[in-house]
């Protein structure tokens, strides 16, 4: 059995809802975590200081930029096991600002990939997304689909993805790739869709949304976490993609009602036209094939979307202070 007692881990987009999740994992874990943040003049360390200080005891974080290769040569001196988490994700944002998302999604894949290699790093763990799918013309989806990218965003992704597989196959980076669907959980900004939902739901009866029939595979942070971290101690990932996801796809009006449930009141939905994507850019499902990952490291998901969603409105409840309830975050 794998053992990340004292493994010299490194976790890019340290302080980011994912990437804090799983620094927070591997160090419970024994696991000795450094965590590359993006360099702000607040010393902020993102969602890292969310947690309770024990859990982050002992996590080294340093700041830089994914667009700095001394930055992350720096970060991954020294490290055995490295997970690429570090990005620009929002699609709304990334229609209006392309250029920062290749700069950051591809260019600091490259920044990554080159660094690992340098440092002689045992594993890379790069992150990718469901969204590199686009409108998908069969369900559930391989990992085989062709791409079909929808947005800036996800055709950034694209290119760190192929960056990736070409150091693996030219260069033999050790590097394996992982694709979750829809992660959801505490921690998570406002600018996606379950705390959008929630914040409203815990502020009244009316719910301000786009377009109600896009489907989704919502996966729980941990179990999308426990999911990066089988994939790290499976010798079998390497050159491999390999998704994360429940199988199951729920429509967001069938998600405003489980809300709903969780909260206990009827919600209204109000459509707000700030909301609605151009068609063109709005993937209409997505619903994950893990059957090559649970195969292979025997990752399964442990958490149902309703118990998920028990836990993510239950922190959100006690962390309303965080969210600006009703603002459209792009």
């Amino acid at each position: 059995m794998y053992s990340w007692l004292g493994r010299e881990t490194l976790v890019t987009g340290g302080g980011g809802f994912i990437g804090g999740h799983l620094a927070v994992a591997l160090n419970r874990s024994g696991a000795r975590v450094r965590a590359l943040c993006r360099y702000n003049s607040r010393g902020d360390r993102g969602t890292l200081d969310w947690f309770d200080p024990a859990d982050t005891d002992g996590i080294e974080v340093v700041h830089g930029d994914l667009r700095d290769p001394e930055s992350v040569a720096r970060a991954m001196t020294g490290i055995d096991v490295a997970f690429h988490l570090g990005a620009q994700i929002a699609i709304p944002y990334s229609l209006l600002n392309p250029r920062d998302f290749f700069a950051t999604n591809v260019g600091g894949a490259l920044n990554v990939a080159q660094a690992a290699l340098g440092a002689g790093v045992g594993r890379l763990v790069h992150v990718s997304t469901s969204e590199v799918y686009g409108d998908a013309h069969s369900f559930p989806i391989t990992e085989g689909h062709p791409f079909a990218p929808r947005s800036p965003y996800a055709a950034s992704k694209i290119g760190a993805d192929m960056l990736m597989e070409s150091f693996h196959r030219a260069l033999g980076l050790p590097v394996a790739i992982a694709r979750p669907f829809n992660v959801y959980g505490p921690h998570q900004s406002a600018r996606a869709v379950v705390p959008t939902i929630a914040t409203q739901a815990l502020s009244g009866s009316q719910v301000r949304l786009g377009l109600l029939e896009p489907r989704r595979d919502f996966t729980f942070v941990t179990d999308t976490v426990a999911g990066l971290m089988a994939i790290a101690a499976t010798d079998g990932a390497l050159g491999l993609t390999l998704q994360l996801g429940t199988g199951r796809d729920i429509s967001i009006a069938g998600l405003v009602e489980l809300i709903g449930e969780v909260v206990g009141q009827t919600l209204e939905v109000a459509l707000d036209p700030a909301r609605v994507r151009p068609t063109t850019s709005e993937v209409s499902r997505l619903q994950s094939d893990c059957e090559l990952t649970t195969g292979l490291t025997g990752w399964t998901p442990q958490v149902d979307l309703r118990s998920g969603l028990v836990k993510t409105l239950r922190w959100i409840e006690s962390n309303r202070y965080r969210y600006r309830a009703g603002e459209y975050a792009t």
